[in-house]
């Protein structure tokens, strides 16, 4: 059965998602529900995809936040399944938490609140204990310190700007850095040709890459041996970046001073130089909000339009509508798919208006505007062809 726009459209919520988000989503197009075997899509923040029954008609999954670690986007990738995400709404959270771990450490915070609170209140000499108690928590300025950035998406150059405005040098590495952050990143910061060169000309370094198999481990033991004695080290993307072994021994050697993480792990128990957050990096109701508008509406513009903006796992694909009827078409990249949707449809005397095709990786999508219904017949034709995923009709 082809699939109309105007259907209403099942989505499944599995997490809180902030109501400004949900809000955007009207009750005649879309219901939303926290149960469902069968949805078109699903909307969620930290829940566990991995192993999930996803049923049969899912169109789409939409995650209100960066980090897609916990969806099993390879998979959904093989069934046409766009995975969005919402890169940048949680960005000045992030930016800000960082900062605070920064002080955190240079202040020497975290030791020195256990202090005072080990203080008897009521005590009469109290300020006396207070005086000769913060001689042990000297800290230093972050002015005049270098910062080194790793990864120079939205977060690191955020990041790189306001440690700039604090008096910092700033340095930072990112081999596939994106057009719109070169242009976002400020002059002043000192691109570096290696994760070594960052590591050797930083007091403090700063993460934020992904999680992939490239990246896991990345900080380990053959790249702290680079970093200055003293030197702070922040964690901010995902703990996997970390090696936790070679990291610790770091810290025992002394030869980081600390280690600043929004991770917290058994491993670090009783190691004062660990300050370990609760994964607060995007717990802001700013963040929440922003996330969640952002990954609805490219979601909602995917359901009633077929554009694809920020997805994972698809190229970026937005075409206008000028006539009623629109193919939506997921498929391989592979030669000559065009030519073979085109000559379907032309054996049916259907007319292209208008066609936009786009490809990442080993995916390709696909956008085609006719000037007349697509039946049923010609859909099931579609499908039959080799390499092809998903299809979509939105018709009038």
């Amino acid at each position: 059965m082809a699939e109309h726009a105007r259907d209403a459209v099942e989505i499944l919520v599995l997490n809180e998602i902030a109501q400004a988000g949900l809000a955007r989503l009207s009750a005649a197009r879309y219901t939303i529900v926290k149960e469902s075997a069968r949805p078109e899509a699903i909307l969620l923040r930290s829940r566990d995809l991995h192993g999930y029954a996803f049923g049969d008609r899912l169109r789409a999954v939409g995650r209100a936040g960066a980090g897609v670690n916990n969806i099993p986007v390879a998979e959904l990738t093989q069934r046409g399944v766009p995975v969005f995400n919402a890169p940048g709404g949680n960005a000045n959270a992030v930016k800000e938490l960082v900062l605070a771990g920064m002080l955190i450490a240079a202040r020497r915070l975290a030791p020195a609140l256990d202090f005072v609170r080990s203080l008897d209140a009521a005590g009469t000499a109290l300020d006396k204990r207070v005086e000769e108690g913060k001689k042990a928590f000297a800290g230093s300025e972050l002015k005049g310190r270098t910062l080194g950035v790793i990864g120079l998406g939205k977060v690191g150059c955020l990041v790189a700007d306001a440690a700039i405005h604090l008096g910092m040098e700033a340095i930072g590495f990112d081999p596939e850095i994106t057009v719109d952050a070169a242009w976002s990143l400020p002059a002043q910061v000192r691109r570096a040709a290696s994760i070594v060169e960052v590591l050797k000309a930083s007091d403090y370094v700063s993460l934020h890459v992904p999680l992939v198999d490239k990246t896991r481990g990345l900080i380990g033991e053959k790249n702290l041996a680079f970093m200055r004695p003293g030197a702070v080290l922040l964690n901010f993307s995902r703990d996997g970046v970390v090696d936790e072994r070679t990291l610790l021994d770091a810290l025992r050697a002394q030869r980081l001073k600390n280690y600043v993480t929004d991770f917290p792990s058994a491993a670090f128990a009783g190691r004062a130089e660990v300050v370990a957050l609760p994964h607060l990096g995007a717990s802001t109701e700013e963040a929440e909000e922003n996330c969640a508008v952002m990954v609805v509406d490219q979601l909602r513009d995917f359901l009633e339009n077929g554009n694809v903006r920020n997805a994972v796992n698809f190229p970026d694909a937005a075409m206008e509508r000028e006539v009623a009827y629109r193919l939506a078409i997921a498929h391989a990249n592979v030669p000559d798919m065009l030519a073979r949707i085109s000559h379907t449809l032309g054996g049916r005397r259907i007319n292209i208006h208008n066609m936009l095709n786009k490809s990442k990786g080993d995916t390709a999508y696909t956008l085609l505007d006719v000037e007349s219904p697509v039946p049923e017949a010609a859909l099931a034709e579609l499908r039959g062809i080799e390499g092809m995923r998903a299809i979509r009709y939105l018709g009038a």
